[in-house]
């Protein structure tokens, strides 16, 4: 059977790292959407099945004020810091201040990020890049995805150039051709924490409990640092 979850990019990793583990105990099979949270909780609330939601945990206490899931059914992961990456073997720009952000941006020939009204990183780091001067309606260099690991994918496979690009960390360890050069400093800073919310109207229960304990329990308690989480 298949169990469906609706869930930000950054718990993706962290899903796979326990699929195999969940499959062994329910004999269910993930059937996963993976991208930027506000297109998921609007998804669900139009009316589309998930047995399981991994959002913001802003975005899950809204779902429980809205009566679409019991608190008792919540759980926090952990919390995801927002990062700057580049191609892996490119000059690492210095991430030391808000100013050596600015500078980053400035200096590079493209700038790769998430969704700018739905994903939770990209929201934030627009707020960064209007800080840091850049027009985000008129400035070329810049190339938006529908989520973050899109965004690395996309900026990995660019030929030529100094592109960067920002996400939460967990949407940049996974990708082959990228790696994280440090976070967000100062007042550009952004942690966000992913929970899970098993909605009432889940079919499987028991195994959204299953993935529940996984997640958040023992089994996962190396493979979070691992995908990024609390770092």
């Amino acid at each position: 059977m298949a169990f469906v979850l609706f869930s930000g990019g950054a718990a993706h990793g962290l899903v796979r790292s326990v699929e195999s583990e969940f499959n062994r105990r329910t004999g269910e099979e993930i059937v996963g959407s993976y991208g930027a949270v506000g297109v998921y909780r609007d998804n669900f609330l139009a009316g589309e099945h998930a047995d399981m939601l991994i959002l913001s945990r802003v975005m899950i206490d809204a779902l429980v004020s809205a009566g679409e899931i019991e608190t008792a059914d919540v759980r926090d992961i952990g919390a995801v810091r927002t990062a700057v990456a580049v191609r892996a073997g490119d000059p690492k720009p210095a991430l030391n201040d808000e100013i050596a952000v600015r500078d980053a941006l400035a200096g590079a020939s493209d700038i790769y990020f998430p969704d700018p009204k739905l994903a939770t990183a990209g929201i934030h780091f627009a707020k960064v890049l209007a800080a840091c001067g850049i027009d985000l309606e008129n400035d070329a260099r810049l190339h938006p995805h529908p989520n973050g690991a899109s965004a690395m994918a996309a900026m990995a496979a660019q030929r030529g150039g100094n592109p960067i690009a920002s996400t939460q960390i967990t949407e940049i360890l996974p990708v082959a051709g990228v790696e994280a050069i440090g976070m967000l400093p100062g007042k550009f800073e952004l942690s966000t924490v992913y929970t899970i919310g098993i909605p009432k109207r889940c079919g499987n229960r028991a195994a959204a409990n299953s993935l529940a304990d996984l997640l958040t329990g023992d089994f996962a308690k190396d493979l979070r640092p691992q995908a990024g989480f609390g770092l």
